[in-house]
């Protein structure tokens, strides 16, 4: 049957409740050399630690002839954190909160309205909220199993720090299941396989082989989050198998099938297009081959393509299409709620009782603001939002105006419409362009403004985070749907499997969604490629921006896009290529460009200037230049964790988030922040654990979805591997007056941008769109 799937088997207990972000010299399973991913696209979140040194940190072949042993490695990394060489975290992290889970669909065709949600969503924490570790109810049950975890690790040579993750994930069983199977102890973030092994070796003794069945389903589990760590949310057969393979698995297939059969791993068959069209990433064959064989001489079966995968991803982007599928049938051809009479209406919102949706404004009135829109394409967006539940809408920077411009125009007409970003500064940007655009005041809601205290325009404007936790955007009904008519994404680039997935579940029978966003930018820090599958699976309205970036930064950043580098011309000099030799010029370049000629020659001051570099590691990596700026800009003995007054700092809330700010003070209970959205307190234990970093120079990850007055993109010789097309268009569109190349690479730029325009990932969200009822007419 077209577009059928099997999911075979129920969660692990092996399962990790959270993902690390981590940047590591490994390659995820079945990824070439030619295709590694940039060392931030691991995804780059600020602060969160690395078990594995980053690429460029260290040898390739470093412990490749001799391999320590883990209870050795333990040793040593916390013999490092005592010393103060590397922080406490480098090694062995606290783990994230339970995985948020979408909720089960009811019924066909329909997901389920959520509960209503607070700051603390699901089993954890919204996304972007700062929790804190270690704040845990007191519990005998719990001090004793702690206890005698503790014991257990003791035994196995681990460090006793990993008691309360181990408890934490295993429950209050935790150390008789870790007696029964040591490799567990591969779950808990930043354990790597040899220290596993050596924990196993150190319990069991000559029992604890390469070939034992409980450390090849551990190792499956953990690949598969280490590929979800580059943006995988599912990994074809023979690439699992490859990597178990480079794991010393003596047998990959067996320990594959006896995964599957444990249920620490799904399986799906999705339906691909047409016979013989296997995309990348998965394997193709006819559907139904392996159960029994089909009776000779009938119609050519579909094939489909059959991949692997954890089911926290799965339910993540099973939940996310049927959502869209939901939304994208909220309307008939004529613009009206689908179920609801035709007829002529009053031209005026009509809201039901219940709070959602009702008919709405009538085609005049929508057409009526489609003319009175501030552009061409702004009025496009208007008629395809009026007529479809469902619409992309694609442009640069500068169509970034038109998705607001609709917002204006929603709420003029009544309706209860709201834009999301993805951070504060986003929010007073995009607050700036509606109150530009004639917005009303925040209707929907008393008091819906955020927590900052903006109102006006940026009353209608939230984050992503903020709207999701409740603190700020419209209420929740009694079903958990949110208040709305109409929401706005934009950067939607950005959004991850699960935050889409939790986004789309929250809106109501009858609301609108517009995901706008420019296709050519990286793809989000977190699993799943969202937007570009929708776009790709034709499954939408998709209304394309004829609005052009101006000047030469933005003619030259449109050129990117389409896979081209040409000179430009830039008789201000808006543009300017800085030639190097090595990544150490390419330090000093950049400090000179920042502290000096950029102030000098454009007024703009050193504060609003930011440094972009592909990688965290390396001689020319976020570290090596945030040490030389700050050096420069701000220097200090760093006295507060590392910081001092005036840092410029990065702080990462969970992973794949950055919220940039200027460090003002510490005490007691934390680093305080200055930031977009007010003040901020990290606490002592975040910042112990690397969620701060200094935050001149990021990596265009983090720096994706801002812009700032000029920006000093960094390429030195060691980060040829990790450019993309992608890369190249997203830390060039960072700048609005200026733009400066410190250009150490030679022909791998140009050649990357013409021949590598992604760093791909394997999804199953365009397979499940398309295999949805076809989409509506994209008049």
């Amino acid at each position: 049957m077209p577009g059928a799937r099997r999911r075979v088997g129920a969660p692990a207990p092996l399962s990790r409740p959270g993902l690390e972000h981590a940047v590591t010299t490994e390659r995820p399973a079945g990824e070439t050399a030619a295709a590694a991913p940039a060392p931030e696209e691991a995804p780059a979140s600020p602060g969160t630690p690395a078990p594995a040194p980053p690429a460029g940190e260290s040898g390739a072949g470093e412990g490749a002839s001799r391999r320590p042993p883990a209870a050795e490695a333990l040793a040593a990394a916390v013999r490092a954190v005592e010393r103060g060489e590397r922080p406490a975290s480098s090694f062995f992290s606290e783990p994230r909160p339970a995985a948020r889970r979408p909720a089960p669909a009811a019924e066909p065709g329909r997901s389920p309205a959520p509960a209503p949600r607070a700051a603390g969503h699901g089993a954890g924490p919204a996304p972007g909220s700062p929790a804190v570790p270690g704040i845990r109810p007191p519990s005998p049950e719990r001090t004793a199993a702690s206890a005698t975890v503790r014991e257990v690790l003791a035994a196995g040579g681990a460090p006793e720090t990993l008691a309360e993750p181990v408890t934490d994930l295993l429950g209050e069983r935790a150390a008789e299941a870790l007696r029964e199977d040591p490799w567990q102890l591969l779950a808990v973030p930043g354990v790597q396989p040899e220290q596993a092994d050596g924990f196993a070796r150190a319990l069991l003794g000559p029992e604890a082989g390469p070939g034992d069945e409980r450390r090849a389903r551990a190792l499956t589990t953990w690949l598969l989050e280490r590929a979800a760590l580059r943006g995988h949310t599912a990994l074809e057969p023979s690439a699992l198998s490859e990597a178990l393979a480079r794991q010393s698995v003596p047998d990959p297939e067996a320990a594959l099938r006896d995964a599957i059969a444990g249920g620490a791993v799904l399986v799906f068959q999705d339906a691909l297009d047409a016979p013989g069209a296997g995309g990348p990433g998965g394997s193709s064959r006819p559907a139904g081959e392996p159960e029994s064989g089909e009776a000779e001489g009938g119609e050519a079966e579909q094939p489909v393509r059959v991949l692997l995968g954890l089911d926290r991803y799965a339910l993540a982007e099973e939940s996310l299409a049927d959502g869209l599928g939901r939304i994208a049938s909220g309307f008939a051809p004529d613009g009206s709620p689908a179920g609801t009479p035709a007829g002529p209406q009053d031209g005026g919102a009509d809201v039901g009782a219940d709070g959602t949706a009702g008919s709405g404004p009538d085609a005049a009135a929508w057409e009526a603001a489609a003319e009175a829109a501030p552009s061409p394409s702004a009025a496009e967006l208007i008629r395809a939002a009026a007529r479809h539940g469902l619409v992309a809408h694609t442009g640069g920077e500068t169509a970034r105006a038109e998705p607001l411009a609709l917002v204006a125009a929603a709420r003029a007409l009544g309706l209860r419409a709201w834009a999301a970003v993805h951070t504060p500064a986003g929010r007073r940007r995009a607050g700036e362009l509606l109150a530009a655009a004639g917005s009303a005041e925040p209707v929907g809601t008393d008091g819906a403004v955020g927590t900052d205290g903006m109102a006006d325009g940026d009353g209608a404007v939230v984050t992503v985070a903020g709207l999701l936790a409740g603190a700020e955007g419209p209420g929740r009904d009694p079903e958990g749907a949110l208040e709305l008519d109409l929401l706005v994404v934009l950067d939607a680039p950005q959004l991850d499997v699960e935050t889409a997935a939790m986004l789309v579940e929250s809106l109501p029978d009858g609301a609108r969604l517009v995901l706008s966003g420019d296709p050519g930018v990286l793809w989000s820090a977190g699993p799943g490629k969202v937007f570009a599958d929708l776009l790709s699976a034709g499954f939408c309205p998709r209304i394309t921006s004829r609005t052009p970036d101006p000047g030469p930064i933005g003619e030259l950043v449109s050129a990117v896009g389409i896979g081209e580098l040409p000179s430009v011309d830039a008789p201000g000099k808006e543009v300017v290529i800085v030639p190097v030799r090595d990544a150490g010029e390419a330090v000093h370049r950049t400090v000179q460009l920042v502290a000096d000629s950029v102030p000098r020659a454009f007024g703009v001051p050193p504060e609003q200037t930011r440094v972009i570099t592909p990688g965290h590691g390396g001689a020319a990596g976020t570290r090596a230049l945030n040490a030389a700026l700050k050096e420069r800009l701000n220097p200090g003995p760093g006295r507060f964790g590392g910081f001092d007054p005036g840092d410029r700092v990065v702080y990462s809330p969970a992973p794949g988030r950055a919220l940039m700010g200027t460090v003002v003070s510490a005490d007691a209970e934390g680093l305080r922040l200055e930031g977009d959205g007010g003040r901020i307190t990290v606490p002592r234990e975040r910042v112990a654990g690397g969620a701060v970093r200094h935050g001149w120079a990021l990596t265009a990850h983090q720096a994706a979805g801002a812009t700032w007055p000029a920006a000093v993109v960094v390429l030195p010789g060691d980060a040829a591997p990790a450019l993309t097309r992608a890369w190249v268009y997203t830390a060039f569109g960072r700048a609005e007056r200026h733009l400066s190349v410190v250009h150490g690479v030679e022909q791998a730029l140009p050649r990357a941008v013409a021949e590598v325009p992604v760093t791909e990932r394997t999804t199953r969200l365009r397979t499940l769109l398309r295999a949805l009822t076809p989409p509506p007419a994209q008049g």
